[in-house]
């Protein structure tokens, strides 16, 4: 593939580390731009002596120049803990940050990749998810300040492409863990590890018996890049493992997988939590032929390993 020059947003965080890394060591000249809320430093410090990297510190509230190729946006909190913390900067980060990197394509012909989520598909009804499926999603709740900013950016990127012939992907990722996920942000792997890891009790919420579909971070990367990468189709496509695992089932592996001595205990369910989630792929099969590799115990054993090695 011939080497572009590519902005990735929110490029420090969890995701875009691994998307940036995979990016230089494709001979991209990658700028990674954050403003380091969620992102850290140390996600993409091994990626400073590459000549072809470049770190950006800022707000993608904010307009931003530069001359790009390509712009993978995903500069937001993803976490209930870190996206519910300042829910007006959450929705202003979804909201203008989709019209700063929209406005940025329209000025120089980028393609631009909205990471987008299956959180818009809310408490679903539907089950698995399928792209066409408009959601079940609360306006007004502690969850609406993510929900419903990634929905509107959603529609910002089909008016932009609709209105200004904007080169445009969505893509509704659903939960992806693996190393270099933060380790307080709150989401389920990672609460688990930690807690197993220190041997404290693990938390669960309601009784368990709701299921999520866990992707591990390399098939998700995989995917991102081909839908950037595919002429002519725009999306949105879900991309996710469609393997679906209750929360009690989880808790019990990442114990297994620990050798941890650590008891379930259950606290009550948030505001607004899911009782499914797991996606459709027939879509990102098709058009992307792009499926998960990684089966749930290969990637939890990686994570937990990277865990055990970061924790302090």
């Amino acid at each position: 593939m011939k080497s572009k020059r590519i902005l990735v947003t929110g490029g420090a965080g969890f995701l875009g580390s691994h998307l940036c890394e995979r990016l230089v060591r494709g001979g991209h000249d990658v700028i990674c731009l954050d403003n380091y809320f969620t992102g850290r430093k140390k996600n993409v410090e091994h990626l400073m002596d590459f000549h072809n990297f470049e770190l950006m510190r800022h707000d993608i509230t904010f307009p931003i120049f530069v001359e790009v190729d390509q712009v993978y946006n995903l500069a937001c909190p993803a976490s209930p803990v870190h996206y519910q913390h300042n829910a007006v900067k959450t929705i202003k980060t979804s909201v203008m940050g989709a019209i700063n990197v929209l406005g940025l394509a329209k000025r120089v012909k980028a393609r631009v990749l909205q990471a987008s989520t299956s959180e818009i598909y809310g408490d679903p009804t539907q089950h698995p998810q399928q792209e066409t499926y408009w959601g079940n999603v609360n306006p007004i709740g502690f969850r609406s300040c993510y929900d419903e900013g990634k929905r509107v950016a959603e529609t910002l990127f089909f008016d932009y492409h609709r209105m200004n012939d904007v080169d445009i992907r969505i893509m509704r990722i659903f939960n992806t863990y693996g190393p270099r996920m933060h380790p307080d942000d709150g989401r389920v792997v990672s609460n688990f590890i930690v807690q197993a890891l220190k041997n404290n009790d693990i938390t669960v919420y309601g009784d368990g018996s709701q299921t999520r579909s866990f992707c591990y971070v390399d098939d998700l990367i995989e995917g991102m890049i081909r839908l950037m990468n595919k002429d002519g189709f725009n999306g949105p496509v879900n991309v996710g493992n469609p393997g679906e695992f209750t929360i009690k089932e989880l808790a019990e592996k990442v114990i297994e997988l620990v050798g941890s001595s650590s008891m379930v205990i259950y606290k009550p369910l948030p505001s607004d939590d899911p009782r499914q989630r797991r996606p459709d792929i027939t879509l990102a099969k098709e058009k992307l032929d792009w499926q998960p590799e990684i089966k749930l115990e290969q990637g939890l054993r990686k994570t937990i390993k990277y865990f055990k090695d970061n924790l302090d």
